[in-house]
């Protein structure tokens, strides 16, 4: 009875613009996080803009939990939307909180290897945007989705290396402990927080 009613009945098509400005708002996030360890100066300033940015996205969330609770007909399954929504807040999350570690352990000049690292993450966030963006068509999701965990790769590589020079070129503890956790943490890949899939929802 509910399949045949459900034929009858609009389906809510918002959910893919919120979807769509979520996933562009982690990806401005991780430009921010980028420029903030590229150019490495008025860092406390910086964190801000990466944490407006973050509160952004705490609201696009907020607006995609309130349509969810208000729809009847979604356009895929409701945990599917609930899961996809909280682990692209996820992302946005892990990015300013990447941020603000460079300011809690007091970081005064950024190694190289970190700078790299959220290149790649500025790549996997487009990706993700785009696998996004493909979900109402149904078309080209796959294939960014893995483009994603190519990157999840590359920077599960970078990360390694990272924290091997830091430890072959660092001999003061406390510096090593300085510097490996906001070093590592900018390793926020979204495959890490599951916020992309092997396949896209059935729509």
């Amino acid at each position: 009875m509910l399949g045949l009613l459900q034929r009858f009945l609009p389906r809510e098509e918002g959910f893919f613009d919120l979807f769509a400005k979520q996933a562009a708002n982690i990806h401005v996030g991780a430009e921010a996080l980028l420029k903030m360890l590229s150019h490495y100066t008025g860092v406390p300033e910086q964190v801000q803009i990466v944490k407006a940015i973050e509160h952004e996205g705490d609201e696009l969330t907020h607006a995609l939990f309130t349509k969810l609770n208000q729809t009847f007909i979604t356009p895929f399954d409701r945990e599917d939307i609930y899961e996809l929504c909280s682990r692209l807040d996820d992302v946005i999350d892990l990015i300013d909180a990447a941020a603000s570690r460079f300011v809690l352990y007091r970081v005064d000049t950024v190694r190289t290897g970190t700078v790299d690292l959220v290149k790649v993450l500025v790549s996997a966030t487009a990706e993700v945007e785009a696998a996004v963006r493909a979900l109402e068509t149904s078309q080209e999701a796959l294939k960014h989705c893995i483009e994603i965990n190519r990157y999840e790769n590359e920077s599960d590589r970078l990360c390694r290396t990272l924290i091997a020079q830091l430890f072959d070129e660092e001999k003061d503890p406390v510096q090593i402990i300085k510097w490996k956790a906001p070093s590592t943490s900018a390793k926020t890949s979204p495959t890490s927080s599951k916020a992309s899939s092997s396949r896209a929802p059935d729509l």
